[in-house]
């Protein structure tokens, strides 16, 4: 985007409604910084353009109006979004891995920053359906490998899931379901599309709900890593209530009404950042 502070209205609307929908949605503070303008100006945009039908208004930014339950955006649209609440989401749950611990990652942006977390933690069997996530660790032991910074003796075990590749390469469907139900983990780390009171935990992609069930059944504990603009989304398909979840780790973003209601749920909440003590111990 172009820095003037001399762009036109129309000129400045028309490059955040490019940003938007280039990137599947974008934050007010980015806009301010990208465009070189006030935040009460990017605001005002905001406001016009969804009055037009142009985008939707979200929590401190928009997305493209009207998507429906059932999109699924692409890995690269989804990493441009919530940036620091991902890092800080995956250091609060690195917290929770012991070396020698035998855990899944899921797919998602989110699992994908808590990968770049665990290089460094020795003797881990590492199981997941993301071909991003077990490029993080295949990486980081080609580094080590060659004489370079990267992890010691005791690096990762990595088991990649076969099945069929959705836009945000993860591998699903019966390949992949059939790997899952013959082992067991002492932790999953979950990302998800949208999580709710009442839907639970969903995505947009029937074949990984399904998937995500085998990895649930699979798991000694559960933790759920979500940033708060994923509370109160609803995609198409539900695959596990909350009362199924052990531990939801977010970002300081969440609002008092969403901590609230999570405070009569059954998952402990680890807000990044904050202090908390986790009642089981580590694994």
């Amino acid at each position: 985007m172009s820095d003037n502070q001399n762009l036109l209205a129309e000129q400045r609307r028309a490059l955040i409604l490019e940003e938007v929908r280039r990137r599947g949605g974008a934050r007010v503070n980015e806009l301010t910084r990208r465009l070189s303008v006030s935040d009460m100006t990017v605001r005002r945009d905001l406001d016009a353009l969804a009055r037009q039908g142009m985008l939707e208004k979200v929590h401190g930014g928009a997305v493209p109006v009207g998507e429906p339950s059932a999109h699924e955006p692409g890995f690269e649209a989804k990493s441009a979004l919530e940036l620091s609440a991902k890092e800080d989401i995956a250091l609060a749950a690195a917290q929770l891995v012991a070396p020698g611990s035998a855990i899944a990652l899921a797919g998602g942006t989110t699992a994908y920053a808590l990968a770049q977390q665990l290089v460094d933690v020795p003797d881990l069997t590492v199981v997941t359906n993301s071909v991003r996530v077990a490029d993080v660790f295949y990486t980081a032991q080609r580094a080590s490998a060659s004489g370079g910074p990267g992890p010691h003796a005791g690096a990762a075990t990595v088991v990649l899931t076969g099945g069929v590749r959705t836009p945000s390469d993860t591998l699903v469907g019966p390949v992949a379901d059939a790997a899952i139900r013959t082992l067991h983990f002492d932790l999953l780390f979950l990302g998800v599309h949208g999580i709710s009171v009442e839907a639970g935990l969903s995505t947009p992609n029937l074949a990984e709900a399904e998937t995500n069930r085998h990895f649930m059944r699979s798991a000694r504990r559960v933790v759920v890593v979500a940033d708060h603009t994923k509370w109160g989304t609803v995609a198409l398909s539900s695959f596990a209530s909350l009362e199924q979840v052990d531990v939801v780790v977010t970002d300081a973003g969440l609002t008092p009404e969403a901590r609230e209601r999570f405070a009569e749920l059954p998952p402990e909440l680890v807000v990044a950042g904050e202090p908390w003590q986790d009642t089981e111990g580590e694994e």
